[in-house]
Order: C-alpha cells, then structure tokens, then sequence
C-alpha cells in the first residue's frame, strides 16, 4: 500500500530515535512500563512521531493496567489502518499511522467504552502536544 508519507530507512533513521525506528518502521514493541506515555494524565492531542498526523485525544486514555498507554479510539477512525498481524503465534490487530504506515500497537476487544476496544500503544510510536490552556 502506498502512503502519503514515505521515506527510505535512511531517512526514517536520520529523522526517527533508534527506538522509534524499531517500533514505527519495524513493528517493534517497547517494554511494558517504560514508556513516557503510559502514565502521563497530561491533557492533549497525541501525533504520530513519524509524520505528525493527529491520532489520539487524551480525554480517551485510560489506565488498562498494561503498563502501554491505551485510549478507547481514534480522534478519527480514517487516520489509523487496522491491519492483521499473525506474528509471534497469535492472531491482533495491528494498528498502523494512516498517513505513514508507521506501527503504533494493537487494538484489543476488551476496553471500556460504548466501542469497547483498548487501542494499546507504544509511548514511541507517539509525540503529546500538549493542549492550549
């Protein structure tokens, strides 16, 4: 699939931090309760650290106990692409940045919510603009 935003590795490489490549250009995922996300309350507007599109409110995150941040959805649902992933023995959906195809996490059928769905991410795949007061 062709994106709006595409880039080589190298120049993913020159733009991204050694995890942010792992994670947004290669399906990596960062260790439980170590990203900067995961417990962050702060108020905002979550991009894609590959390309900037906006992807998530705060007023959806909410503590999974996951050690990942999770939100209950998207700020649009056509900026995120739902993709099977079959890796590592299980069947997920994948969520991957619309605009960049860049991995973001999974999205799970057991969140709160009328949706019902936990988009878990990876603090990584994410920048937080923090919202004007």
């Amino acid at each position: 699939m062709g994106y709006d935003v595409e880039k080589s590795d190298q120049e993913w490489r020159e733009q991204l931090s050694p995890e942010q490549f792992a994670i947004l250009r290669q399906a990596g995922t960062e260790r439980a309760f170590t990203g900067r996300y995961w417990d962050c309350h702060d108020d905002g507007t979550y991009h894609c650290a590959g390309c900037g599109t906006p992807l998530f409110d705060a007023s959806t995150k909410f503590d999974s106990g996951t050690g990942w941040p999770s939100f209950t959805e998207p700020m649009v649902a056509e900026a995120v692409e739902l993709v099977e992933d079959r890796s590592h023995g299980m069947v997920r959906v994948e969520v991957r940045c619309k605009r960049c195809g860049g991995h973001l996490g999974h999205v799970f059928p057991d969140g709160p919510g009328p949706g019902g769905e936990r988009y878990c991410m990876n603090s990584a795949s994410l920048t937080l603009e923090p919202r004007a007061s």
